[in-house]
């Protein structure tokens, strides 16, 4: 498996990606993953944007996106990984290099949204540092109509990599 930045020769393969992620996966997706406009967006140059590949095939994604105004030095990591292959380090490998992406940006603290009842993706980003910062109460309308609790973990960008520098993990992402 390899994790890189995504060009624009991998359009098609990222548009076949997102058709295997299940509808109620999809819920929480924040942008319009079926827009072709949008897919080119993200394979323009500084989109913080990685891919894992396992030989022609999109098994993950990753994106680093700014917030604006008053929180511009922060930075939303978005994670998906194909669903037959999670729990298999993909997610944790995005995610590390998500806060490579966030220093190359010049980014303070990376946060991520995770609905509550996702433990294991909770457990991998407290293992990378993120600390729970929110809690928020019947936030998110799945695509069953159920309201979710939604969970706000960060951490700060440099503790990240030092971290990552004396483990070595810097030098494998």
């Amino acid at each position: 498996m390899e994790i890189r930045h995504l060009e624009p020769r991998d359009e098609d393969a990222l548009r076949r990606f997102f058709g295997r992620i299940r509808e109620g996966d999809r819920t929480f997706f924040k942008e319009d993953v079926e827009d072709p406009a949008v897919v080119a967006r993200w394979t323009t140059p500084g989109a913080a944007r990685s891919i894992a590949v396992d030989g022609d095939a999109v098994v993950g994604s990753v994106a680093v996106v700014r917030l604006h105004g008053w929180s511009s030095h922060v930075g939303e990591v978005r994670v998906i990984v194909d669903p037959d292959r999670r729990g298999r380090g993909i997610g944790r490998a995005l995610a590390q290099a998500a806060i490579l992406d966030a220093l190359e940006l010049g980014l303070k603290k990376l946060v991520v949204e995770v609905v509550a009842e996702e433990d294991s993706t909770i457990a991998m980003f407290r293992s990378l540092g993120f600390d729970p910062e929110a809690l928020l109460s019947d936030h998110v309308c799945d695509h069953a109509g159920e309201l979710r609790d939604l969970i706000i973990l960060a951490h700060a960008v440099d503790d990240s990599f030092h971290a990552m520098l004396a483990t070595g993990l810097a030098d494998t992402v």
